[in-house]
């Protein structure tokens, strides 16, 4: 039975694969214009938001109201926490109103508070730390273009950011082996590349984005200036030079490689218009399995 999911690892192996089955089932059943039960039938899913987002709202709204539910969207800044109110008196609340908060937050403490306040499931849908609904989607693809996980080889090309950081952990998890190659003073947070390691993962770290790149299966890379991040733009794209996913560097991965994206991208920065938009791209069919993975996600979170 799953509860509260902060961090990739929150999740086992077997939680995991299970995961990935029902997310292909749920993917095929919608394709087939086939119903899936309406697990969340009654229920109302609270989504917090104190960022922007294009997929994760989306993606979220349409898999709560597919499996029967009321998602229900909770800019921060239109609730009292905009005017000083304590998070932990709208954790104790909202437990009160919702059965499940979804919370895409600035920091990762907030989505440590709002789970410890919490008597309901809190699902971590972007923070400064981890993003691992987005991993979930990114294993799916993966597992797609595949057929499988274990023996896959990875190359992280870029940021150590939140979104590597669950990536690492889902490698971790799924045996596939990973190499992220990012500029000095952008590792990836040590502590989390320990974690990963002692799940069973294979990673490794480089400055050297054609060591990641070479022979690889997959190649992913991700924003080099995030949000929030605009006063550090022109630092971090001279710090970056070199790290662009571009035709040359993909010539040196695996003949059957795949690029990913967890979007939105900055064209011309951290990858080029012609790989993105390339036959090795997956970063549309990624796009789409947020919705099928957050679906399996919230299907399994309601199996009580």
């Amino acid at each position: 039975m799953l509860d509260s999911i902060i961090s990739l690892a929150d999740l086992d192996r077997p939680q995991l694969w299970e995961l990935m089955e029902l997310a292909e089932q749920l993917k095929q059943m919608r394709a087939r214009g086939r119903e899936v039960e309406k697990r969340l039938s009654g229920k109302s899913v609270g989504m917090l938001f104190e960022k922007p987002s294009t997929r994760t709202r989306i993606s979220f709204e349409v898999a709560v109201w597919e499996l029967g539910g009321h998602p229900l969207f909770l800019s921060s800044k239109e609730l009292q926490l905009g005017r000083g109110e304590p998070l932990k008196d709208t954790a104790r609340v909202l437990s009160r109103y919702v059965h499940c908060v979804v919370a895409r937050v600035i920091s990762h403490d907030t989505l440590i508070e709002l789970d410890r306040w919490s008597s309901i499931p809190v699902i971590n849908a972007l923070s400064d730390v981890e993003h691992p609904c987005q991993a979930l989607a990114d294993l799916l693809t993966i597992r797609e273009a595949k057929g499988e996980l274990e023996g896959v080889r990875a190359g992280w090309i870029g940021d150590g950011n939140n979104v590597c950081h669950s990536f690492m952990l889902g490698c971790a998890l799924s045996g596939i082996s990973l190499t992220v190659a990012t500029p000095a003073g952008y590792e990836p947070n040590r502590d989390i590349v320990e974690r990963a390691r002692a799940l069973g993962g294979d990673i490794a770290l480089t400055h050297d984005p054609e060591q990641a790149a070479q022979g690889a299966d997959v190649l992913y890379t991700d924003v080099w200036v995030s949000m929030g991040q605009d006063a550090e733009r022109e630092r971090r794209l001279m710090d970056f030079k070199g790290f662009q996913l571009s035709d040359e560097l993909l010539a040196l991965a695996s003949s059957e490689c795949i690029v990913l994206h967890c979007l939105p991208a900055h064209r011309g920065e951290e990858i080029t218009d012609a790989v993105i938009e390339g036959e090795r791209s997956m970063v549309f069919e990624q796009a789409e399995n947020r919705l099928h993975a957050q679906k399996a996600l919230l299907y399994k979170l309601f199996e009580r």
